[in-house]
C-alpha cells in the first residue's frame, strides 16, 4: 500500500466505539494507537492529519479475530513456512480479519513440531506491518476421539500427554493459546489441569464426551469449544451432551461456524437462542481453498474436493471451510436476530476476551490498536487497517484522502 502515514484520521460513517456509536463520527490515529474518537462536533486540530473520508451510510468497526483457521489463498499453517505465513496474513485482510491463531491439525510429530517451529519463528521475528497478526497457535488434534475424527487423518491421532505437550509448547517457544482435545479420554483430566495452571485454553472438540464428562473437565478448567455442533456429542433428551453442555455451561466460550453448511440457519438461530453472543465466537475454520477457484485441494495429506462453497473429504465428511469472516459476521446477523453491535462482540470482542488480549485488541477504544474495518452500506470490506497501517483497499472504490 503507498499510503502509510503516521497520524490518521478517518473521518466520518457510524464508528462503533467500545461502548457507544458515533454517528458521523472521527478517530485519530497515531503510530498504530487510537488516540482520540469523538462526533464531528467535537473534532478539533485536524489540519497536521492525512485524512480518510468514509461515506454516509458506512460503518467503522474493530478488526475480526479468528481464532480457529487453518488456511487460506493456498496457504496452511501446516506448510510450516514464512511464505505460507505470509501469504494468510497479507490476505486475511481482505475479510476484514486483522488477527489469528493459526491453527494446526492431527499430523504426525514432524509435521506438526515443524508448524510450530515456523509459526512461533514468524510471531517473533517477521511479523509484517499491514498485515494480519498471527497472536498465537491453536492446536486442533491430535490429542482427540478417533470416533470423532472428521477429515482429521486417524493413523495419526494420539491420547492427550502433558510430556508430548511441554515438548511442542517449549518448540513453539510458549505461543500456544489454545489445545482442542478429548477430555474423556485425558486420563484424570490431567492435560487439561496442566493447560488451566500454565495460562493456555484448553478446548473440547473432536471429542464423544458425555454431559457428566464435560462438567468434570470444566472442574478441571476446561473453558472452550471447538466449531460447536461438528465432531461432537449432540443434544438429547437423556443424553445433553457436549452440546447441552454448550448451552447450560457459562464457563464455556463456544465456537461456531456460521457458514450455513457447517451449522443450518434455523440451528444457528437456536444457538444464539440459547448461548448469546455473550459467549459465541464465530471462526471460519477455513482450509488453503479459500480464495481461490472449486477444485481439489490438500488437507493434511488427505484430498478435498471444493466445489460452490463445501470443502468434502469424501461426500459424508466437511473438511473445515472457504467461508470469509465478513461472510460469517453478515450471516450471523442474518440467520438470528443479532444486530452489527451483537456481530462485532462475537467476531472481536470475545475473541480478544477469551485470549486476554482485549486490553490491546478487539474493540475501538483510546490506546487500543488501530486494527479497523470499514464496511460498506451492504456490510462488504471497504478498507482494513492494520495497527494503522493499510492493508486492504478495495480496488473499485475511490477513497477520498488528503
Amino acid at each position: 500500500m503507498t499510503i502509510n502515514k503516521e497520524k490518521l484520521l478517518i473521518l466520518g460513517g457510524n464508528i462503533y466505539a467500545e461502548n457507544q456509536v458515533y454517528e458521523y463520527g472521527f478517530m485519530k490515529i497515531e503510530n498504530g494507537i487510537i488516540t482520540e474518537m469523538g462526533t464531528r462536533s467535537q473534532l478539533t486540530d485536524s489540519k497536521s492529519y492525512h485524512v480518510l473520508t468514509v461515506p454516509n451510510g458506512y460503518s467503522v468497526v474493530p478488526g475480526m479475530i479468528d481464532i480457529h483457521i487453518h488456511g487460506v489463498n493456498g496457504a496452511d499453517t501446516m506448510d510450516a513456512t514464512q511464505e505460507a505465513l505470509d501469504t494468510m496474513t497479507g490476505t486475511l485482510p481482505k475479510e476484514g480479519t486483522t488477527s489469528f491463531l493459526a491453527t494446526t491439525m492431527t499430523e504426525g510429530s514432524d509435521a506438526i513440531e515443524k508448524a510450530l517451529k515456523a509459526t512461533a519463528d514468524y510471531i517473533l521475528k517477521h511479523q509484517r506491518a499491514g498485515h494480519a497478526e498471527i497472536l498465537g497457535l491453536h492446536l486442533e488434534g491430535p490429542f482427540i476421539n478417533p470416533d470423532k475424527a472428521g477429515a482429521q487423518p486417524l493413523s495419526q491421532i494420539r491420547k492427550p500427554c502433558v510430556a508430548t505437550f511441554k515438548h511442542w509448547q517449549t518448540l513453539a517457544e510458549d505461543q500456544i493459546k489454545v489445545v482442542t482435545l478429548a477430555p474423556e479420554l485425558d486420563h484424570d483430566y490431567e492435560l487439561i489441569r496442566y493447560l488451566k495452571e500454565h495460562g493456555i485454553i484448553s478446548s473440547v472438540g473432536h471429542s464423544s464426551a458425555s454431559f457428566d464428562e464435560v462438567g468434570e473437565a470444566i472442574d478441571a478448567g476446561l473453558s472452550h469449544v471447538t466449531h460447536l455442533f461438528n465432531q461432537m456429542t449432540g443434544l438429547h433428551h437423556r443424553e445433553p451432551g457436549i452440546v447441552g453442555a454448550s448451552f447450560l455451561r457459562k464457563e464455556l466460550m463456544v465456537e461456531l461456524i456460521s457458514d450455513g453448511i457447517h451449522v443450518r440457519p434455523e440451528v444457528i438461530q437456536l444457538a444464539y437462542n440459547q448461548i448469546s453472543d455473550e459467549r459465541l465466537i464465530l471462526i471460519t475454520d477455513s482450509m488453503r481453498a479459500k480464495c481461490l477457484k472449486n477444485g481439489q485441494y490438500d488437507l493434511g495429506g488427505q484430498t478435498v474436493t471444493v466445489k460452490d462453497g463445501k470443502a468434502l473429504l469424501d461426500e459424508n465428511t466437511l473438511a473445515g471451510s472457504v467461508l470469509k469472516m465478513k461472510d460469517a459476521f453478515m450471516n450471523i446477523q442474518d440467520f438470528t436476530s443479532s444486530d452489527m453491535t451483537s456481530a462485532i462482540k462475537m467476531t472481536s470482542e470475545n475473541p480478544a476476551k477469551q485470549l486476554n488480549v482485549f486490553d490491546r485488541k478487539g474493540s475501538l477504544a483510546l490506546q487500543k490498536d488501530a486494527d479497523i474495518v470499514i464496511l460498506d452500506e451492504n456490510k462488504d470490506v471497504y478498507t482494513t487497517l492494520c495497527k494503522g497501517k493499510f492493508a486492504y483497499i478495495r480496488e473499485d472504490d475511490t477513497h477520498e484522502t488528503n
